[in-house]
């Protein structure tokens, strides 16, 4: 069965009917919707697990990266959410597919105790990039940071301007020639790739890193640049950047090549709104703002998180 349309939550229900069936786990019709962006999150209910249903089937690589990269931080002392498998049946360990469609699932965590804070990323950071590149069945990728821009843009349709799409490649094409030429501070190694608060979770036992489909082998400053954005751009307290620097124990922005790695992903995240433009009015606002404001090189204006 070929499912076709917008990725909409209705949509990435009925994948998640599809998938479960298939597995034999029951009718997720109550599944309450945790998230929509390039995954739609679902927290089941019952049993107690959590599942990713992909935006398209371009991501299943990535999804089976993804449960790969936990095992290794699991058994490496990282606190990192747990593939569904073992006694929950081995159908679930891989990648299952719905329509084309990559869905994983996982179990589902403790109730968060607190907020997670940059201090949290930041501690969590340094000991991630304190190991050594895992033994996995494929070597981690580059981190691209910019390779999605021309999907997203594409996903956006008749929404989309020419003229903003034209702009956002141009754009990702002169930053990825500058970032090619980038000399590093820190040695390369794993990192997570999109290295912010929302990717962490404190329960009951402490801090957990979420979000392992963008882990990658590059320059360990990919993820300290996006809390050096977030202070500029999102509201992140000077504080609590402060503390963020403290916790991991260098500011980014002591780097020459900070700039570069600033502006593209600026670039990758107003594409990465472009893609909700179908569905979503508050997105059409927001890329809005977002394109304006590197049209006209003004680095203070505020965004908002999508």
């Amino acid at each position: 069965m070929v499912i076709s349309g917008v990725f909409s939550e209705a949509r990435a229900r009925t994948l998640l009917a599809q998938a479960c069936l298939s597995v034999g786990l029951p009718d997720p019709t109550g599944a309450r919707l945790l998230s929509l962006g390039e995954n739609a999150v679902f927290d089941l209910g019952f049993p107690a697990l959590v599942a990713k249903v992909g935006r398209d089937g371009g991501l299943r690589g990535r999804a089976a990266r993804e449960l790969a990269v936990a095992r290794w931080l699991d058994s490496a002392g990282i606190p990192v959410p747990r593939p569904a498998d073992g006694p929950i049946g081995r159908q679930l360990e891989g990648v299952v597919a719905a329509a084309g469609h990559p869905v994983t699932f996982w179990h589902r965590l403790t109730p968060a105790t607190r907020p997670a804070d940059p201090a949290d990323l930041g501690r969590l950071l340094r000991a991630l990039h304190l190991l050594a590149a895992p033994a996995l069945p494929e070597p981690l990728p580059r981190r691209e940071l910019l390779a999605p821009v021309e999907r997203w843009l594409a996903a956006a349709g008749d929404h989309l301007d020419p003229a903003d799409a034209a702009y956002l490649l141009a754009r990702r094409a002169e930053l990825a020639d500058a970032i090619a030429e980038l000399v590093p501070v820190l040695p390369a190694g794993v990192i997570h790739g999109d290295a912010l608060p929302r990717n962490v979770h404190v329960g009951a036992s402490g801090p957990i890193l979420l979000d392992l489909e963008t882990f990658a082998e590059d320059l360990r400053e990919h993820d300290l640049v996006p809390l050096a954005l977030s202070h500029d751009r999102y509201g992140v307290p000077k504080e609590q950047y402060r503390a963020f620097t403290l916790a991991y124990g260098w500011d980014v922005r002591d780097w020459a090549g900070c700039a570069a790695l600033r502006a593209a992903r600026e670039t990758a995240s107003a594409a990465w709104v472009a893609q909700q433009l179908p569905g979503s009015p508050a997105a059409r606002t927001e890329f809005r703002r977002r394109v304006d404001s590197l049209r006209a090189g003004d680095g203070t204006v505020r965004w908002y998180a999508f």
